[in-house]
């Protein structure tokens, strides 16, 4: 097993991928504004573009940071590991998160000005509603659950498909199209077009996501129990020489079928 990437590689590898994946969810949305008017169309071509990029970048950038490129997962991955000593410490957070955070705005400026938009327009997008939070809370506390599901069952090396065909799913099934990310609702304040949210709506879409994953972190302890002594918190897949545990051919491999 070879040692981590150092914490400052680890870091710009977050802040780049947070940044590619907002690129890819806010200039996807200009860019089906501006092919067609329909708007199932519009998030049919949004949603699609996000799959296909989040599934990519977690590939590409899974095996330097563990392609978290969400405070939620990163606190998440904290605080499971926060006993054995498997997940990032509190020092490794505190880089993280503003990484991740400067990497979704970034992304934002970025996607505006690929497509001659005003930079640094912030939203006029309002998402102010009681549904809007629940939708978030699901949708955050399905994906925490997937992702530390899929490492408890030895099957994190399965994350880059699944992760990102559930956010596409999320897309379609959540009333709020699925943000699930604190670090990408803040970073589509920036943007005042199809993806943005205005920031005075921002506060209970953050306070939605941190309970979805606190939820989220219970169904996978229900579901799968308390973790393993090592190895089995890495999110959202093994990093550099880290190879998946197989899990024991007992009742958790016969109990689970993904």
């Amino acid at each position: 097993m070879s040692a981590p990437a150092p914490l400052a590689r680890r870091a710009v590898a977050e802040g780049l991928g947070t940044a590619a994946l907002v690129a890819v969810v806010v200039g996807s949305g200009i860019q089906a504004t501006e092919l067609t008017h329909d708007v199932g169309t519009q998030l049919l071509a949004n949603s699609l573009a996000t799959v296909f990029g989040l599934g990519v970048l977690i590939a590409l950038l899974g095996p330097v940071s563990g392609a978290h490129f969400n405070p939620a997962v990163t606190l998440a991955a904290w605080f499971t590991g926060r006993r054995t000593g498997e997940g990032p410490a509190l020092r490794e957070v505190a880089v993280y998160v503003p990484a991740q955070v400067a990497g979704a705005i970034a992304g934002a400026v970025l996607a505006d000005a690929m497509f001659g938009r005003p930079l640094v327009r912030l939203s006029t997008h309002d998402r102010w509603a009681g549904h809007l939070w629940l939708a978030e809370t699901v949708a955050t506390a399905g994906l925490v659950w997937l992702v530390f599901g899929l490492a408890r069952a030895g099957r994190a090396h399965l994350a880059p498909p699944l992760v990102a065909s559930y956010i596409g799913a999320a897309y379609w099934f959540t009333s709020s199209t699925s943000f699930a990310n604190p670090a990408v609702t803040i970073g589509r304040t920036f943007t005042d077009t199809f993806a943005g949210i205005a920031p005075a709506s921002v506060p209970p879409f953050l306070a939605a996501q941190l309970i979805g994953a606190a939820a989220g972190l219970g169904l996978v302890a229900v579901c799968f129990g308390r973790p393993a002594a090592a190895g089995e918190d890495e999110a959202v897949v093994p990093r550099t020489g880290q190879q998946p545990a197989a899990p024991a051919r007992s009742t958790e491999e016969s109990g689970l079928a993904r």
